[in-house]
């Protein structure tokens, strides 16, 4: 069955894996939803991601969690554009979460980007979640 939303529903996997305290989830694999976990590696939200190729089968994503004190690292991830809305924004209106205290994850010309890198390289895009 075709999927809608790719990257909404590696999201949810994170969530719910997160919400079961479970070590790591798997995702079907696509450059996007790569992009997307550097991003969230690159600014500590993951441990780390893996793509595993298995003979036969389509290619998957381990992504491993990470958690502090016992506490999910990720309180809130939140997916902004969707397939029947998109929104976009400007390098000078990307919005802030929690005053500075999440990310917003931008997908942009020069790549996938988390909000203040974008602001530095003042490149605006669409605005695909937001994390806390």
């Amino acid at each position: 069955m075709n999927m809608t939303d790719p990257l909404g529903d590696m999201l949810t996997r994170i969530r719910n894996g997160q919400a079961a305290r479970k070590d790591s989830v798997v995702s079907p694999a696509s450059r996007l939803r790569t992009n997307v976990l550097d991003v969230l590696q690159r600014e500590g939200y993951i441990r780390g991601w893996s793509r595993e190729d298995k003979a036969g089968g389509p290619p998957t994503i381990r992504i491993e969690l990470k958690y502090f004190e016992g506490q999910p690292a990720i309180r809130e991830l939140k997916r902004v554009s969707k397939p029947g809305r998109r929104v976009y924004s400007g390098a000078k209106d990307l919005p802030r979460v929690r005053n500075g205290l999440g990310i917003t994850i931008v997908s942009t010309p020069r790549g996938v980007l988390s909000d203040a890198e974008a602001r530095a390289e003042n490149v605006g895009g669409e605005v695909l979640c937001q994390v806390f």
